[in-house]
C-alpha cells in the first residue's frame, strides 16, 4: 500500500475490468444496439438529423461507402465499423474476452508450472531431468510460431477439441486459453524450479526428511509455502504477456473466433479503415496499452512487496538517507 504507483496501477486495472464486464449494460442502455449483428442499413440521430450508419460516397474519389465516424454521443460514441456495429460496445465486449483469456491463461500457466516444478523437485533426479528436458523442448520453439501452429491445427478440426469426455467447440474461449497457457509454461517453470532447488537445500527440509516426511508432505507443507511467492510475483506480468499474445493471435484470425470479439479481432477489423475511421483500431489499441502498462507497474509493486531481497534493498536505502 505504500507503493502509490502500484496502487494506482491496480486501481486502473480493476477499473478496466469493471467497465469491460459492464459491456451488456452499455450495449443495452447506452448504445442501444447489438454489437455482434450487422447494421449496414441502420440509421442514427446526429444533431437532430437522421443519418445512415454506413455513408455512401466515401474515399478519396467520393465513391464507395464508409462507416459513420465518432459522434461523441451515446450511440456510436467512437463510430461504427464496416458492418455498422457500434465500436465502443464492441471494444467493451472484446475486453471481456481478452481479459478472460489473458487472466485464465496466466493462472493456468502458473498453476501448471508450479505443479511440474514441485513434482520435478520432490521425486528424484530422474523425474527432474525428464520434466526439465520437456520444458526445454517446448521452449525451443518460438513462442508465437508454436502458438500459431497449435491454433491452426485445433481450429481446423471440424468437431473442435476432443480429449476423452471433454469437448471444446472451435469458438470456445478455452481453446486460445489452453494454447497460450501451454506455450508459456516453461517461462514460469524455470524461475520456480530455481527457487525450489534453493529451498530444497535448506535445513528445515533436511529436518523434515530426517523425520521421515513423505514426498507429498515435502511438496505441500514444506516447499510450496516457500515458492508460492515467486508465482504470485510473476502472475501480473504473465497476465500482461498472455493478453498481448491473445491480441496477436486474434489479429491473425487464429485466436478468438466469430461471432465473439476481442481487442485483437477489433484491430483487425479496423485495419482497412485506418485512413478513413482510425478510431476503430486505435480504441482497442489504447485499451491494450493501458491494461498492459497497469499490469507491469502492478507486477513491479508486487515484486517489491514479496521479494525479500527487495525489502533489504529498501531498508538499506532508507538507512542511508
Amino acid at each position: 500500500m505504500r507503493n502509490r504507483a502500484a496502487v494506482a496501477a491496480l486501481t486502473l486495472f480493476l477499473l478496466i475490468v469493471a467497465i469491460t464486464f459492464a459491456a451488456p449494460l452499455y450495449a443495452r442502455h447506452v448504445a442501444q444496439s447489438d454489437p455482434f449483428a450487422s447494421n449496414i442499413s441502420g440509421t442514427t440521430m446526429v444533431d437532430g438529423e437522421r443519418v445512415d450508419v454506413i455513408q455512401q460516397g466515401g474515399g478519396a474519389l467520393g465513391i464507395g461507402a464508409k462507416p459513420i465516424g465518432p459522434t461523441w454521443r451515446s450511440e456510436f460514441f467512437i463510430g461504427a465499423d464496416n458492418q455498422g456495429r457500434d465500436v465502443m460496445a464492441r471494444v467493451l465486449y472484446g475486453g471481456r474476452a481478452s481479459l478472460t483469456i489473458g487472466i485464465g491463461a496466466a493462472v493456468l500457466c502458473c498453476m501448471t508450472a508450479l505443479l511440474l516444478a514441485l513434482v520435478a523437485g520432490s521425486f528424484g533426479r530422474r523425474v527432474d531431468v525428464v520434466v526439465s528436458r520437456l520444458m526445454d523442448l517446448i521452449w525451443a520453439f518460438p513462442v508465437y510460431l508454436l502458438a500459431i501452429s497449435l491454433a491452426t491445427v485445433l481450429l481446423t478440426q471440424p468437431d473442435g477439441l476432443r480429449w476423452g469426455p471433454i469437448h471444446l467447440d472451435r469458438s470456445s474461449l478455452w481453446v486460445p486459453t489452453i494454447i497460450i497457457a501451454l506455450v508459456y509454461v516453461p517461462y514460469v517453470y524455470r524461475p520456480v524450479r530455481g527457487q525450489l532447488l534453493a529451498v530444497r537445500e535448506k535445513e528445515y527440509i533436511e529436518a523434515a526428511v530426517a523425520q521421515g516426511a513423505s514426498n507429498l508432505r515435502l511438496m505441500f507443507r514444506e516447499v510450496l509455502p516457500n515458492v508460492i511467492t515467486t508465482v504470485i510475483v510473476m502472475l501480473p506480468l504473465m497476465i500482461a504477456t498472455t493478453l498481448l499474445t491473445e491480441a496477436a493471435l486474434s489479429f491473425l484470425s487464429i485466436g478468438v473466433q466469430p461471432p465473439k470479439a476481442s481487442w485483437g479481432t477489433i484491430i483487425d477489423d479496423g485495419r482497412s479503415l485506418l485512413y478513413s475511421r482510425p478510431m476503430v483500431a486505435i480504441a482497442p489499441g489504447i485499451m491494450i496499452v493501458l491494461t498492459v502498462l497497469s499490469l507491469n507497474v502492478l507486477g513491479d509493486g508486487v515484486r517489491d512487496a514479496l521479494d525479500p531481497r527487495a525489502k533489504v534493498r529498501m531498508k538499506v536505502r532508507g538507512a542511508r538517507r
